[in-house]
């Protein structure tokens, strides 16, 4: 396995646990809020209190612009929140997620009522090219897709990873070849198991000299309507610094990856989905100690993330 697809596998991982965990905080919170409320802070609560204070407290907000790296800027709009890597990655490993290198950090919204987040990475791929955008087919790319998730379902299982199988786009791949730009969701839901409301990362990525940022918006089948809009808002606030766009390319001095467009939909993106159904063991497992840690704060999760004020209107502060 290369180290493109580990560090793509490693992302994947972190943002379907970061969701499921996020998710079931906030039920579990408000099932213990009683019988924790007369508890004293244990230094494992204690701990989880710190890296969630340090994430609101290193939270830029917007309109504000963001560095990615010495690759690109992300021009954050007023509405979201952007969590710079070190909190990011702390906050990460608070609920047993972990990050690689090419992790940036995490945007959030700032209103109560939506619960996504998208992580965000650059990977320095090398320039991917994007000649087969041209004559993909969608159903064959799905059934690759398909095809790939059902190979590795014997593998999960050695590892204790649940089957998986792919149902559908959520949104159908497209590339935008004057920005080089492209978006794409399927849905992989636990083929033996009840999955009424599965995990969805809706993926987009703005490809560049270097390799490719990658926004991938965490939600649920429920939700990915409703929010895949901000993932787009927050592609289309991307742009490359000069020498680093896609444009820029020199074909005597860079580097290519190692594969093409399609294989960030229907190759890399069959081995990503594996992980999906971690989270879900995980959780059954920690989600007493998760819950415990985000008691500790008091409830108000999310506003405290965010900074918010707890008033009426629900408008930032």
């Amino acid at each position: 396995m290369s180290n493109d697809v580990r560090r793509m596998n490693s992302a994947l991982l972190s943002w379907a646990l970061c969701l499921s965990i996020m998710m079931q905080m906030a039920c579990a919170v408000a099932a213990d809020e009683v019988d924790d409320a007369e508890q004293a802070p244990s230094p494992a609560q204690q701990k989880a209190q710190a890296v969630w204070q340090a994430a609101g407290a290193a939270m830029i907000h917007g309109p504000n612009t963001i560095a990615l790296r010495d690759q690109a800027q992300l021009a954050l709009p007023s509405g979201y929140g952007f969590v710079p890597q070190e909190q990011a990655a702390a906050l990460m490993r608070s609920m047993g997620n972990r990050t690689s290198d090419d992790f940036i950090g995490l945007v959030f919204p700032e209103w109560q009522s939506q619960t996504w987040f998208v992580s965000i990475q650059f990977e320095d791929s090398g320039y991917v090219k994007d000649d087969d955008a041209k004559n993909w087919n969608a159903d064959e790319l799905l059934q690759s897709l398909k095809d790939g998730t059902e190979a590795g379902n014997d593998e999960r299982a050695e590892m204790g990873i649940p089957a998986l199988t792919v149902t559908r786009w959520v949104e159908v791949p497209k590339y935008e070849s004057g920005t080089h730009r492209l978006v794409w969701s399927a849905e992989a839901t636990l083929k033996d198991q009840e999955d009424a409301d599965p995990t969805i990362n809706y993926n987009t990525y703005a490809l560049g000299r270097d390799g490719y940022i990658s926004l991938n918006l965490v939600t649920t089948s429920s939700r990915v309507e409703a929010d895949k809009p901000s993932a787009q808002e927050l592609l289309s606030a991307v742009t490359f610094n000069d020498g680093k766009r896609y444009t820029d390319f020199d074909a005597s001095t860079d580097k290519v990856a190692a594969y093409g467009l399609a294989a960030l939909v229907a190759g890399v993106a069959a081995k990503k989905l594996g992980l999906l159904a971690i989270g879900g063991a995980f959780l059954l497992k920690f989600a007493k100690v998760i819950a415990l840690g985000a008691a500790a704060l008091g409830g108000g999760l999310w506003s405290r993330l965010r900074g918010r004020s707890n008033n009426d209107s629900g408008t930032p502060v």
